[in-house]
């Protein structure tokens, strides 16, 4: 997946907002720039691999991490893992698929909408995430 094909994605999901920020990592939040919730991350390819693929940090369910934290090209994203979080960093399409993260990205956006109070999400019309 190519940067753009990631924002362009990103960008398609209801009640986005995209800043780039933290060393150039364009982050993508639900619900607003200001209270929203991150929902992914992307940016900085790995630099201990041949592969030049995007990596993409997104949240995910407690079952989807255990699977993939120690599979081929993925990790517990740099950061948010080593405080409990529940995100995951793809570092290549070894074990996940461009198809198969654009299903991640969208449950991380169904998940961090989630974080929002219900008046948010109400007002929104994000309650059937």
């Amino acid at each position: 997946m190519t940067l753009d094909e990631y924002n362009e994605f990103c960008d398609s999901l209801p009640h986005t907002d995209h800043v780039i920020q933290w060393g150039g990592a364009h982050v993508w939040k639900v619900g607003g720039l200001e209270k929203g919730k991150v929902f992914a991350i992307g940016g900085w390819p790995d630099k201990d691999s041949d592969d030049p693929a995007l990596a993409v940090t997104f949240k995910c369910s407690d079952i989807v991490y255990e699977v993939l934290r120690d599979a081929e090209g993925c990790r517990p994203a740099p950061y948010l893992a080593s405080r409990g979080m529940t995100w995951i960093q793809r570092t290549s399409d070894a074990a996940v698929s461009d198809a198969d993260l654009t299903e991640h990205l969208r449950a991380s956006h169904a998940l961090a909408a989630l974080g929002l109070t219900k008046k948010r999400r109400t007002e929104l019309g994000l309650l059937d995430l």
